[in-house]
C-alpha cells in the first residue's frame, strides 16, 4: 500500500514594528500602505508575492548560482541565467534546475519561431507520437498502432518543409509585407497539419504563500516629512505608518512531482526563518519580516486548519486559542506540531498539556530556529532525506 504524501503548513508572525511604504505606490502626496477588510475594519497587507520576491532575493544572497531569476541592482531589473529552462526539457541535456524554478514555478508563453519549433513544439510533438506507438503496441491494437506509425511518418516529413519556411522567413525583408504575410499563412498551415501547438513553458510553484495581514487594525497614523535640499511646493510629504505585527501562512509538498528535489524543502524553512525586509524592490523602510513566533505542522491531512491562527491583545501579546481548539477537538493532532518562539514562552499549563506531544521549540530552546530544527529532524526521517550542508 503507497503511503500517503506529507505536507508541511506554516504560520508565522512577525516582530512587533512600524510598517510604512512597502510598496512604493502614493495617494497625492502620501506614500500609502495596502489594506484590506478584515473582519469588518480596515487592516494593512503585504501581498504573497512581495513575501515570495523576498525568498528568492534571500536565495540569492545566500548563494548566486542557486536562482535562475537573478536581480540585478545596477539595472534595477531581473535577469535569466536561463530563459530557456532547459532543465525542465528531457531534449536539452545538461540543463540546470535553479531553486527558484523549481520551488517558486515559472511561466513564459513564447511566440511562434523556427527556434520555438525546433526547441519545444517538434520535440513534444514528436513524444506524443512515439508513446501514441507504444501503447498502441502495449495493447496489441495494431490498427491503432499502424495509425499512429503512418501520422510519424508524416510528420518527419513536414520537419524539412517547415525548417525551410521559416528560413525563407528569416531572410524575408520585413519590410516585404507581401512576402511575409504569404509565408506566414505557409507555416501556419504545415504547423496545423503537423499539429503543433503554441509552447508556454511553465510549471505551478509548488511554495503556496497567502498575503499577510495585519494583526491590529489601522487606524490612519500618518508622519509627515520634508524632502532635503532646495524647498518646493512638493518638498512635504506624508507617510502612511501602522505599528503592528503581520502574519502569513504557506504551504509545501515536498515529495515528487510536486518538488523535483524534496530536499529544497530545508531551503524553504531556512528562507521563512531568516527572512528580513519584505516589500519588493520599492520599500525604503526596513520591518522586520522574520518570525517572532512560528508554527509549522507536518501532516497526512490535505488542509492547514491554521492560517491566520495568531490573534493580539491591546499590549501586543500573542495567542493561539484558535489553534488550541482545534487540537482540543482532534481536527489537528498535537504531535504534527512545532511550535517556536515567543508564543511557547506565553502558553500556560493548561495549553502545554493539550500541546503534549508538539515540538515546543526543541529540547531546551524555545525559539523559530530550534523549531526549525526539529522539524527539519522529522523530514528528514520521513522522507529518508540526507544531511545537507
Amino acid at each position: 500500500m503507497k503511503t500517503m504524501s506529507k505536507h508541511l503548513f506554516g504560520l508565522v508572525v512577525t516582530h512587533y514594528g512600524q510598517a510604512a511604504n512597502n510598496r512604493g505606490e502614493t495617494d497625492g502626496n502620501i506614500t500609502n500602505l495596502q489594506k484590506i477588510l478584515w473582519k469588518n475594519e480596515p487592516h494593512t497587507t503585504v501581498s504573497a508575492e512581495a513575501i515570495r520576491w523576498a525568498i528568492r532575493y534571500l536565495w540569492q544572497r545566500r548563494d548566486p548560482d542557486s536562482v535562475n531569476r537573478f536581480w540585478n541592482h545596477d539595472e534595477n531589473d531581473h535577469e535569466w541565467r536561463d530563459s530557456k529552462w532547459k532543465g525542465w526539457n528531457p531534449d536539452e541535456p545538461g540543463g540546470k534546475i535553479y531553486t527558484d524554478d523549481d520551488v517558486l514555478g515559472f511561466m513564459e508563453a513564447m511566440a511562434a519561431s523556427k527556434e520555438t519549433d525546433e526547441q519545444h513544439a517538434m520535440p513534444q510533438r514528436l513524444r506524443e507520437l512515439r508513446d501514441e506507438i507504444a501503447d498502441a503496441e502495449g495493447e496489441q491494437d495494431t490498427k491503432r498502432e499502424a495509425k499512429a506509425r503512418k501520422d510519424l511518418e508524416q510528420f518527419e516529413k513536414n520537419i524539412e518543409k517547415l525548417g525551410a519556411k521559416w528560413a525563407d522567413m528569416e531572410a524575408t525583408d520585413p519590410k516585404d509585407a507581401e512576402n511575409v504575410k504569404r509565408l506566414a499563412k505557409e507555416i501556419k498551415d504545415i504547423r496545423r497539419v503537423m499539429k503543433l501547438k503554441g509552447v508556454t513553458l511553465n510549471r505551478r510553484g509548488a511554495l503556496e504563500v497567502t498575503r499577510a495581514v495585519s494583526l491590529s487594525p489601522f487606524e490612519g497614523e500618518i508622519t509627515f516629512n520634508a524632502k532635503s535640499g532646495e524647498k518646493t511646493e512638493t518638498s512635504l510629504y506624508a507617510t502612511e505608518v501602522h505599528a503592528t505585527r503581520y502574519q502569513y501562512g504557506f504551504a509545501l509538498t515536498p515529495e515528487r512531482p510536486f518538488l523535483r528535489d524534496p530536499s529544497r524543502v530545508f531551503d524553504v524553512i531556512d528562507a521563512v526563518i531568516d527572512l528580513s525586509e519584505v516589500g519588493g524592490n520599492n520599500s525604503r523602510f526596513l520591518y522586520d519580516f522574520a518570525p517572532d513566533s512560528v508554527i509549522f505542522r507536518w501532516t497526512d491531512d490535505f488542509a492547514p486548519r491554521m492560517l491566520y491562527g495568531f490573534e493580539m491583545d491591546p499590549e501586543g501579546n500573542l495567542s493561539i486559542p484558535a489553534i488550541l481548539r482545534k487540537v482540543e477537538d482532534g481536527d489537528i493532532k498535537a504531535d504534527e506540531l512545532f511550535i517556536g518562539g515567543a508564543i511557547v514562552r506565553s502558553l500556560d499549563d493548561k495549553s502545554k498539556e493539550l500541546l503534549n506531544g508538539a515540538a515546543l521549540g526543541n529540547g531546551a530552546k524555545a525559539g523559530v530556529k530550534a523549531a526549525a530544527d526539529a522539524l527539519k529532524q522529522r523530514i528528514r526521517a520521513d522522507l529518508n532525506l540526507t544531511e545537507r550542508a
